[in-house]
């Protein structure tokens, strides 16, 4: 009997009424992921991780893919994680699932000497430490704040010393209700945009450069940032290896990105758990993973 995989997504993925522009070009990722595994003669399914009425037992193997609300969710999501694992293999492992659900990961590729953009963990506390003591502090002339556990560039903000009294307030809203990063501002994210290197068990597939749109500092697509191609420098392929390789357990899947500083590349995010990973510029990459996954499958 042939294997069965489930693509595992949101239900707002699974069969969107009207799909816009956006929703299409994710629905074709999965298009050609699915076409990937088919030609393995993997059975495939698309289904959404909170239906209660999936039994998970009934697949060789699930890769997650545009899970997108589990940082909404995130107890239910480590709940259903939890329930998940005994029943079939999850790709990428839940143990890198667990680790990358939280931004502070980001503290672990720093400590293991990883160049990484500084960040400093606030923990969730009624009153927060004054916003512009600690600016000041760290020396920032330019930062930006996030929540710890976060998609989409959700309360990402840029704030300029001088403005950060002003700010004082969202400040403590926020601390109020959870963990936050602080970060220095990186110039190079509107004068040059966001790197994502993809990342197929552990070689660089292909990468993209990600633009923010005028005005804004954020890349995603929520915020009006564009993607273009991008051929990736060897000095960022080795750092998105190495970055991984900072990771709990080898993945199967990975987007590293990165923002340029005066001293080379340095990691802004590793994308473990549901990154777009662009199979549409790199089919090829669709088949790699597929073939991961019959590896770990076994």
């Amino acid at each position: 009997m042939n294997k069965h995989v489930a693509l595992v997504n949101d239900h707002r993925w699974i069969d969107p009424p009207d799909p816009d522009a956006y929703a299409r070009n994710i629905l074709e990722e999965d298009r050609i992921l699915s076409a990937a595994l088919g030609a393995r003669a993997f059975r495939v399914a698309r289904v959404d991780w909170a239906d209660p009425a999936i039994d998970w037992r009934a697949f060789d193997a699930i890769v997650i893919r545009q899970a997108w609300d589990y940082f909404d969710r995130l107890d239910e999501f480590r709940a259903w994680l939890d329930r998940v694992e005994p029943l079939t293999r999850v790709v990428n492992p839940p143990g890198v699932i667990r680790w990358n659900c939280d931004k502070r990961y980001l503290v672990d590729l720093i400590d293991a000497g990883m160049p990484t953009v500084p960040t400093t963990v606030v923990r969730r506390q009624t009153p927060a430490p004054d916003l512009a003591d600690l600016l000041a502090h760290h020396g920032f002339s330019e930062a930006v704040i996030k929540p710890a556990v976060s998609g989409a560039g959700r309360e990402t903000h840029r704030i300029r010393a001088e403005d950060a009294a002003a700010s004082g307030a969202q400040w403590q809203r926020l601390v109020a209700q959870e963990d936050m990063l602080l970060q220095p501002f990186m110039p190079a994210i509107v004068e040059h945009g966001e790197v994502s290197l993809i990342v197929i068990d552990g070689e660089v597939s292909h990468a993209v450069r990600k633009i923010a749109a005028p005005g804004e500092f954020r890349v995603q697509d929520d915020h009006g940032g564009t993607v273009h191609a991008h051929a990736p420098a060897e000095a960022e392929a080795v750092i998105a290896r190495q970055a991984l390789a900072a990771a709990p357990e080898p993945v199967a899947y990975a987007r590293v990105d990165l923002v340029q500083t005066e001293s080379g590349p340095v990691v802004m995010e590793l994308e473990l758990i549901e990154p777009e990973l662009f199979f549409r510029r790199e089919t090829n990459a669709a088949a790699r993973l597929a073939e991961a996954v019959a590896g770990r499958i076994g």
